[in-house]
């Protein structure tokens, strides 16, 4: 298991990558996010981005499952307290390849819990063309 002691400041560790494809960005939408650009290919087009595009709550669920998968999953986690910020810069679009990344940014011991600590981490999600 990993521990907060083991997370360095700037230490930084790919996740892993995904290649969305148009029905799958259909249908977590149709769930989740059900507007116009990110479930109807034909209407999309007609939109301020041209086309269909993930939802940003996509691409941050798929970040969030490398993230268990390569990370949390093998630490002793309580959960997290939050997320400090989300920038979505660009769209992804179907046929992209989005590879996932992590950088510490803080690991300290909680003034509150004896015995726990906090690991501040930055993401970043990069497409095919960087």
């Amino acid at each position: 298991m990993i521990w907060w002691e083991d997370f360095k400041v700037g230490e930084a560790a790919e996740l892993g990558e995904h290649t969305f494809t148009e029905d799958e960005i259909v249908a977590f939408a149709r769930q989740f996010d059900p507007q116009a650009f990110h479930i109807d290919p034909a209407t999309a087009q007609e939109t301020v981005f041209g086309g269909l595009i993930a939802s940003g709550w996509h691409t941050c669920a798929v970040g969030m499952r490398l993230l268990c998968e390569t990370l949390v999953n093998h630490t002793v986690s309580l959960g997290s307290p939050g997320i400090d910020n989300i920038r979505w810069f660009k769209p992804v679009r179907a046929g992209d390849t989005v590879t996932y990344r992590r950088i510490v940014v803080e690991s300290r011991a909680s003034t509150t819990r004896k015995g726990v600590g906090l690991v501040k981490h930055r993401w970043e999600a990069v497409n095919q063309h960087g």
